[in-house]
């Protein structure tokens, strides 16, 4: 890991079950990723590449090998302090949204900064700002289930930016969505990843949008190959 490096992975496995029942889901991985850097992640389905997201997130734990995000030492953290991690730096899009659904759009976006400990003023400016600038200005007190999937997902991209992270990860961020709302929202990732400076990693199956991104890691049979 060197100060160039925003995620750093070396001999990262996964592996489930024991015995003859064992599954190796990644074997030997290595990664290195700088800051700003767009990646998407490809491979066929149940090639492990939310299992690797999950890691790289800090979300889960590889079986053998280390993780860096941030310039932190994965494996050497708690869950309590990669949880402060996450919050202080780093942003998630769901391809179910994961909105409360108790809450109202700007509530839901507004809440990652009052659990960070922003001011209640400061934290409902931000989220009007990104609400706005996501083309929502006039939905702020609609609840999810008032919303269209596009307009969910444009929240869900809000709620993602709102701490300004450095890096994101996107988990088939239009898998949900029909072409037009999906094609809207990629052009909003890379657009936010270009504003802020955000390393965004996705996992994708859509090779158009892959193909926008600056690297394409493709996962196959536990190994992660680059694409050039």
């Amino acid at each position: 890991m060197t100060t160039e490096h925003i995620i750093a992975a070396h001999h990262l496995t996964k592996q489930v079950g024991e015995g003859e029942h064992q599954l190796t889901i990644l074997t030997d991985v290595e990664l290195l990723v700088k800051p700003a850097q767009s990646i998407a992640l490809i491979g066929e389905s149940g090639s492990g590449k939310s299992t690797l997201l999950a890691i790289l997130a800090g979300l889960d734990d590889g079986s053998a090998g280390d993780v860096w995000l941030l310039g932190q030492h994965l494996n050497q953290l708690n869950e309590d302090q990669r949880a402060a991690l996450r919050a202080q730096s780093v942003g998630f899009v769901f391809q179910s949204f994961m909105l409360i659904p108790t809450l109202n759009a700007l509530e839901n976006v507004q809440l990652p900064a009052l659990l960070r400990g922003e001011s209640e003023q400061h934290s409902r400016e931000q989220a009007v700002e990104l609400l706005t600038q996501l083309g929502l200005a006039k939905r702020l007190s609609h609840l999810p289930a008032q919303l269209s999937g596009g307009e969910q997902q444009r929240v869900a991209l809000a709620r993602a930016f709102s701490g300004r992270p450095k890096v994101l990860f996107a988990d088939e961020p239009s898998g949900n969505l029909d072409r037009q709302t999906g094609e809207r929202i990629a052009d909003l990732l890379f657009s936010l990843n270009r504003d802020f400076f955000t390393t965004l990693i996705m996992v994708t199956h859509d090779e158009t949008l892959a193909a926008r991104c600056q690297r394409r890691l493709r996962l196959r049979d536990g190994k992660l190959w680059e694409e050039r």
